[in-house]
């Protein structure tokens, strides 16, 4: 490994009180280890309890290689694996990371939001639309799966069925059987809509016109939450991709839990996962580095 950053030359020179004269004869192409060795073994009480604290003093670490510095942290993290830098991710703040996401493309995004649970999708996709907005941009078909989703119990569907205008609901089962219907009552004709064998059944609720699924959908939705999972995630991405920018998207994605936002950066290439990382709190880099890579550590020292 081969770091070059700039560290804090004034500093050592302060703190060691070294003169000017003499740190610019001895020590001008000397590294920072070096030149710590070299006064410790003159003497320099200053300089060997510097040698001590690298290791341990936080503060020190920061100031001496000037970490606040971005351009030299991303020195020290283009060094590392992409498993190393892994660990410094669940230390990061939420809007740094959700930065991070506008390095992939929309493409990337849509696919990264299609392989979240389907509660962290969904629980994104309402920052951005309401629930009347999304009933009604789903497609037909999705509109047929959510009705004829095994997840849903059929007296809730009969139930909500009675709020469809009697006419809307005697026209589907008059299609679907061939016959009049002999009651305009809501409650008779949902009762004769829930005697329909299995495939009938099925039928006659995509037979529905567009209006009037989207109606028994969120009225069904509204009361239960969760049944907005039952539509295809694909279908929310196009949706999202057609509708919102990219800003839009990932200001929605504020509300992913972190883990899966930490997965997601984790795809970036190591140059572009530096640049993420490069935003963390100084304070926190300096310890993860202090404590997880003593190795790297030790390496800049002798630079």
């Amino acid at each position: 490994m081969s770091l070059v950053i700039d560290s804090n030359v004034e500093y050592l020179q302060t703190a060691l009180h070294i003169s000017a004269v003499k740190f610019q004869e001895e020590y001008a192409n000397m590294s920072v280890e070096e030149i710590i060795e070299a006064e410790a073994a003159a003497g320099n009480q200053l300089a060997i309890e510097l040698a001590q604290e690298l290791t341990s003093n936080v503060n020190l670490v920061m100031e001496l290689f000037d970490l606040a510095d971005t351009n030299n942290k991303f020195m020290i993290l283009s060094e590392m694996t992409a498993l190393q830098l892994r660990q410094f991710l669940p230390q990061m703040e939420e809007k740094d990371l959700l930065q991070g996401l506008y390095f992939f493309t929309d493409d990337k995004l849509m696919k990264m939001l299609e392989e979240l649970p389907p509660e962290q999708l969904v629980n994104t996709v309402f920052e951005m639309f309401s629930q009347e907005e999304i009933v009604q941009l789903m497609p037909d078909e999705q509109l047929d799966k959510f009705l004829t989703s095994s997840d849903i119990d059929k007296n809730k569907i009969l139930k909500h069925i009675q709020s469809i205008p009697e006419e809307y609901v005697a026209q589907v089962l008059e299609q679907i059987t061939g016959e009049a219907v002999e009651s305009m009552n809501s409650i008779d004709l949902s009762k004769q809509f829930g005697e329909l064998n299995p495939l009938e059944y099925k039928d006659a609720l995509k037979a529905f016109q567009p209006t009037q699924k989207q109606q028994l959908v969120l009225s069904l939705a509204k009361e239960h939450n969760e049944w907005f999972q039952l539509f295809d995630a694909h279908a929310y991405t196009t949706i999202i991709n057609r509708e919102k920018q990219k800003p839009e998207v990932i200001k929605a994605m504020s509300v992913i839990e972190p883990e899966h936002i930490q997965k997601m950066i984790e795809e970036l290439p190591n140059d572009l996962l530096s640049i993420v990382i490069t935003q963390i709190d100084t304070e926190k880099f300096a310890e993860i580095l202090m404590n997880e890579f003593p190795e790297v550590m030790a390496d800049i020292i002798m630079k």
